[in-house]
């Protein structure tokens, strides 16, 4: 078999996407040294990864050996051996590649590049990840427990079924992460969210007066307990969410839209939960009728400046 073909076509593939050898190695956990040894036709991958580098790369698990010409001794094109190897590897019923949860416990991972690798059901406890790079990675079903992540980077992240317990995101940054059914429970000091579509989240007992929700959209989200005094809304989009037993105190929804919105009064009837929710200012927004009459109902906030619909 001629690995230097093998290297070429794995070579163009790459190049058709844009990829460096750096990118396509991290998504295969190898070294870009490995990678560029394929391409150079100084060795070949094993037959797994090839069924690892057609699905990274976008093509037919044939790819790979189209082209190679027969030699002495060998069989036929369309029957070579990497072909045929490749072709039974891909006929094996379920992935080839197994998914096991990685346990990063109680290590030190400050200022780690994760960016753009893929790890699912991974475990993060007790391990500083101060200033890590999480950027682009896809992290679906991973927990951070007990851990500091100030100033880490999870921009463009997929943070689907992630659950973030007793986490410091102090200067954190999540710029259009992935956050779908997410749990955060952390010290949001200056996390900064920005372009992102936030659905199914619970977000518990958190401190989020410093914290920065830009652009962002609501679908399905609850706020539990959380510290959201002096917060600013404005111009976001609310549905289907609920403000359970939160402290509201001049919190701004201006320009904001709300649709099935559930305010829940952080105390009992008192004089002191009236007076918080009277802070809030809904100036500027749009209310379903709903939303709109279960406020109206408090007979406490300034809503003649809200637009119902």
């Amino acid at each position: 078999m001629d690995t230097k073909v093998i290297g070429g076509k794995i070579a163009q593939a790459r190049k058709s996407l844009n990829m460096s050898q750096a990118k396509l190695a991290q998504h295969l956990f190898i070294s870009p040294q490995a990678v560029g040894k394929w391409e150079r036709g100084e060795s070949m991958p094993d037959i797994t990864t090839f069924n690892r580098l057609a699905e990274i790369l976008g093509v037919d698990l044939n790819h790979f050996s189209e082209g190679i010409q027969p030699v002495a001794n060998q069989v036929a094109p369309d029957q070579s051996p990497v072909k045929q190897s490749i072709q039974e590897v891909g006929n094996l019923p379920g992935s080839p590649e197994r998914q096991v949860r990685i346990d990063l416990t109680a290590i030190n991972l400050q200022e780690s590049d994760f960016a753009g690798v893929i790890l699912h059901k991974g475990k993060f406890k007790a391990s500083p990840l101060c200033g890590a790079n999480f950027a682009g990675a896809d992290l679906t079903g991973s927990s951070f427990e007990i851990i500091d992540a100030s100033e880490a980077s999870f921009d463009g992240a997929n943070l689907t079924d992630c659950n973030f317990s007793v986490t410091d995101l102090t200067n954190a940054s999540f710029h259009k992460s992935i956050l779908v059914r997410t749990t955060l429970s952390m010290s949001g000091q200056g996390a900064k969210f920005t372009d992102v579509n936030l659905v199914d989240v619970r977000i518990s007992k958190t401190d989020l007066r410093k914290a920065v929700f830009e652009n962002c959209i609501f679908n399905n989200v609850d706020f539990n307990s959380c510290d959201l005094r002096g917060f600013s809304f404005d111009g976001q989009t609310f549905i289907g969410v609920r403000f359970n037993k939160s402290a509201l105190n001049d919190v701004s929804f201006r320009g904001a839209t709300l649709r099935n919105v559930s305010f829940t009064l952080p105390f009992s009837v008192t004089n002191k939960s009236y007076l918080a929710m009277k802070t809030i200012c809904f100036d500027g927004a749009t209310m379903d009728k709903l939303t709109y009459v279960a406020l109206k109902g408090l007979g406490v906030m300034e809503l003649s400046k809200v637009t119902v619909i």
